[in-house]
């Protein structure tokens, strides 16, 4: 009762956009209540049970653009409930409300009449619109999302596919015409798979499938409630199996709605129901992809961990058999600039702001894809991701501060406010600006994509209610301990740096770095992009760990040889170009989303091809502060090790 309570009061709040605790405490209420692990809380209906159908959000792939389902002049209940959305699910532009379909547990139902719609040509426009960008109808039964299920023939054995969502309608022609025609789905086969337990005879959904047709109803005298279709009819057995006679839509034309709800039971058990969701792609070439990617990229990080150990064991060792002064005098290689190695870099400031960035951004994909895997965030819990995405974001600033000042503290810097300010507002206020910018074209589109502004203060208060005192906070602990002592000192005039064969180029090898990390994970990132843009369930977060992992190991090892050869080099300015070796590979994230919307998506709107190339150079930006930091810290951690390693006199 209690939790109830909390609830209605903290929907109130969120539609009034009260105070911010409120808010906050809103997110985690919500986040409690629909949180549980895939197999764990199902629900039991007996036969007569009425099933709760809900509508969510209409969905192209050709725009990108959601709205809300009563957006079109659909059959409306008597009255509209929203439900409860958390964080994420409002930022993915879902929208749930009750339906007006009437379902009872076991009770199959044919040729129900929903109601009757007459086009005027506002109405048939919006409609024409929505089938023309193929926008597709979603639906939630018992938190399972409606498919269509599709058979098509795999090596000779035929399969199901489902397809999340029905199309508003279709185009076509009459035949013996060329003109374009649109047509209306507008008769609805369900079908509910259930799981019965032969003890108590109780029954859990475990499957919502429908296949939509488009039928011209007719009927005879005039409409009233009790009116019979001449072309659905349970009583002589006439039932819709095919689109043959399509329902047009023009203006002035006459729609009639009917749905059919069949129950069917299944061997498939409540726990595993999620199974035919997440299997819709084609798993043998995603292995395939993995594993050829893996062996691949560790064949690569084995080759150069064996040459890099022995080089240098090599290198360490001839140095410390250096004897005489004139032996000293000639040396050459990476020990010759031991005394400019850890001169402090230019722009030394911004360097430890976006290392702290990277921090920040490193513990949420962390922390994220460890409960990820541990099954905390199922696709049954819409939003669950994003939501938990943002919170880490938020609570990961300690860290951000942390080691932004710990750097600064290591550059000899005093003013640690100066650096965690930066570091709270430097990142999300550039994520912020295009953030912005693409939700005011979300806004003029009228989709209800877009943020609103209960949302957005919640947002605004995530940012500067916890993230922006957490990074203070790390930034006085990483300041006030000891600093570390670089293993060699400085010298007061820098060494002139010699000239550098074309292959030690800055813009060559930093563009090269990029290559290997990137390849390290652009076959899963083809997958984790038709999941996002193409409507689709991603949930092989094994896999992704495991390609995240060897992304890290790469981006150390190929920003620690590339320091390497540049101090054999002899030269020094390794600080900033360790940062730009490994993060750009999000240069080349950026060409392949690029190279992914020309080849993959049919996206034609300008509105939407702005968001997609907005969102993405959102995403390529944090893979920069990412991969960025990565190889960082490698290599500083390398020239430590080596310079400490050596004799110096």
């Amino acid at each position: 009762m209690a939790m109830e309570l909390l609830r209605r009061s903290s929907s109130r709040i969120s539609e009034s956009s009260g105070s911010a605790i409120a808010l906050i405490l809103l997110l985690f209420i919500h986040g409690a209540h629909s949180f549980y692990l895939p197999g764990v809380a199902p629900q039991d209906f007996e036969k007569g049970d009425e099933l709760k159908v809900k509508v969510n959000k209409l969905t192209s792939i050709k725009t990108q653009l959601p709205y809300s389902y009563y957006s079109l002049p659909f059959i409306r209940p008597k009255k509209i409930v929203d439900s409860t959305e958390n964080l994420g699910e409002v930022l993915r532009g879902d929208r749930i409300e009750n339906a007006p379909y009437t379902f009872k547990m076991r009770e199959a139902q044919m040729c129900n009449i929903l109601g009757r719609v007459t086009l005027d040509a506002k109405t048939a426009k919006a409609f024409k619109e929505k089938i023309d960008d193929e926008y597709r109808v979603n639906m939630i039964l018992d938190n399972l999302p409606l498919v269509v299920p599709i058979e098509r023939v795999d090596q000779g054995s035929p399969s199901v596919v489902y397809q999340l969502g029905y199309h508003v309608g279709l185009k076509g022609q009459y035949e013996g015409s060329k003109e374009q025609k649109f047509f209306m789905h507008n008769h609805l086969s369900f079908t509910v798979r259930y799981h019965r337990d032969v003890q108590t005879d109780a029954a859990r959904i475990v499957g919502f499938e429908v296949k939509p047709y488009s039928v011209k109803h007719e009927y005879e005298g005039e409409w009233s409630e009790k009116t019979r279709l001449t072309t659905c009819d349970p009583h002589t057995k006439r039932l819709v199996v095919s689109s043959a006679t399509p329902q047009e839509v023009e203006q002035k034309k006459e729609i009639i709605f009917t749905y059919d709800v069949d129950f069917q039971e299944s061997e498939v058990k409540w726990a595993s129901r999620w199974d035919s969701y997440l299997l819709m792609s084609d798993n043998q070439i995603h292995w395939f992809s993995i594993v050829n990617s893996l062996m691949i990229v560790l064949f690569l990080s084995g080759m150069v961990a064996m040459i890099m150990l022995r080089t240098l064991y090599r290198d360490i060792s001839r140095y410390n058999e250096l004897e005489t002064q004139e032996e000293a005098q000639e040396e050459t290689g990476w020990k010759l600039v031991h005394g400019d190695v850890f001169r402090l870099p230019t722009n030394s400031d911004l360097l430890c702001v976006y290392v702290g960035t990277g921090v920040q951004c490193l513990g949420m994909v962390f922390v994220t894809m460890i409960f990820a895997m541990l099954g905390f965030l199922s696709p049954s819990n819409r939003g669950g991701l994003m939501t938990a995405m943002l919170l880490l974001w938020v609570f990961m600033g300690l860290f951000a501060g942390y080691a932004s000042s710990r750097l600064y503290k290591m550059f000899k810097g005093t003013e640690w406010k100066r650096i965690a300010f930066r570091t709270a507002f430097l990142f999300p206020a550039v994520v912020s600006a295009i953030f912005f910018v693409l939700n005011a074209l979300i806004w003029g589109q009228k989709s209800s994509g877009a943020v609103p502004f209960g949302t957005m203060f919640a947002l605004i208060f995530l940012w500067f209610g916890i993230s922006v005192p957490l990074v203070f906070v790390g930034g006085y602990i990483g300041f006030k301990k000891p600093a570390v002592d670089d293993p060699v000192k400085t010298n007061k005039i820098p060494r002139q740096i010699p000239e550098q064969a074309w292959y030690m180029n800055p813009v060559f090898s930093i563009l090269i770095g990029g290559i290997l990390p990137f390849g390290a994970v652009f076959i899963e990132l083809f997958f984790i992009l038709t999941s996002i843009w193409l409507n689709q369930f991603y949930y092989i977060f094994g896999f992704l760990f495991l390609v995240f992992v060897i992304l890290i190991v790469t981006c150390a090892e190929i920003t620690i040889v590339l320091c390497y050869f540049q101090l054999c080099s002899e030269d020094y300015l390794w600080w900033w170009r360790s940062y730009l070796t490994s993060g750009s590979s999000a240069l080349y994230l950026f060409l392949y989303a690029t190279f992914y919307f020309f080849t993959k998506l049919q996206i034609t709107k300008l509105v939407s091809a702005m968001l997609y190339f907005g969102y993405m150079l959102i995403a390529s930006y944090a893979f920069f502060v990412l991969t960025g930091t990565i190889g960082f810290y490698a290599c500083l951690w390398f020239t430590r090790l080596i310079y400490s390693s050596v004799k110096i006199d």
